[in-house]
């Protein structure tokens, strides 16, 4: 039975690849995430993807839990299950196995030449991840508005998040957005 029959193995088989190109955390795929599941195998709509990523977000835990809950919109929860033990197990065995390997070799300097190459990468991709997540939610130009100020107001002034998520939430309850 190939992936295309059983939609747990594609879980599997897509997760799984996708956690070892995840410099960066779960956050650091979503474009990825948001090409295949919407576009490639159409698990989820737009709508959805954004939404699951919203609940994601705000839910307590890790950020991870976007892969759990397209997994469980696929297979429920064996769907769930599997999406995200195929996030976690790859990522985890090979940064075990490199940290072994960094250990060992504490006077080269080809360690810290990749970890300093690995930040630029991992932010890349994050910002990558919010282009991404605009693109999908902002479908107004009030909304995409919106999510530019308080883009720049995060990047320029110490205001806490949580202020700006509140004035997001109340301009969309209110019916602006």
């Amino acid at each position: 039975m190939n992936a295309n029959q059983n939609p747990i193995w594609a879980l599997v088989g897509t997760f799984a690849l996708m956690s070892l190109f995840a410099v960066g955390g779960a956050n650091s795929a979503i474009p990825e995430m948001h090409r295949v599941a919407v576009d490639v195998k159409h698990w989820l709509t737009d709508k959805q993807f954004a939404d699951v990523f919203a609940i994601s977000q705000l839910s307590p835990g890790p950020n991870v839990l976007i892969v759990t809950l397209i997994g469980y919109s696929v297979a429920g929860v064996a769907g769930a299950l599997a999406a995200t033990l195929a996030m976690c197990v790859p990522t985890a065995v090979l940064a075990f196995g490199v940290s072994r390997l960094l250990t060992r070799s504490t006077r080269s300097h080809w360690p810290a030449t990749v970890q300093a190459a690995l930040v630029p990468l991992s932010i890349g991709l994050m910002g990558a991840s919010g282009l991404i997540l605009a693109l999908t939610s902002d479908r107004t130009l009030a909304a995409g508005l919106v999510t530019a100020t308080a883009a720049a107001l995060a990047f320029a002034t110490r205001l806490n998040p949580l202020w700006l998520l509140l004035a997001g939430g109340c301009l969309g309850f209110a019916g602006v957005i």
